[in-house]
């Protein structure tokens, strides 16, 4: 009997560390940077490295509709896919999958 493997899931924070509003660095067991942001309680995890000039989007801002901004140099991204809203960036962050279970935030494969 085969059974397909379920991906790694890495616990990167309990939910409290993350309110709504939120961004949040965490580097995963593979040396991943990932961004975690909360956007109106819903969590998402995405690349942390922006895709312009590297800097931590963990520093930036969440901006009203899913809206991560850089820091830096004012790139904008969709929290949710990745997508990039405002130059200078033209290529996306990367997206990863997240769970929530028992007050913790899992991450795992990268889906984007």
């Amino acid at each position: 009997m085969s059974s397909a493997a379920r991906p790694a899931l890495e616990r990167v924070a309990d939910v409290d560390e993350l309110p709504p509003g939120a961004l949040k660095g965490v580097t995963l067991s593979t040396g991943e940077r990932i961004c975690l942001v909360n956007t109106d309680g819903e969590i998402h995890a995405l690349g942390n490295v922006c895709t312009h000039q590297e800097f931590a989007m963990s520093d930036g801002a969440l901006l009203p509709g899913g809206i991560i901004e850089c820091a830096w140099h004012g790139a904008r991204y969709d929290c949710r896919t990745g997508a990039v809203k405002r130059f200078p960036a033209t290529d996306p962050l990367p997206v990863y999958r997240v769970r929530i279970e028992q007050d913790a935030i899992w991450v795992g494969e990268r889906i984007r």
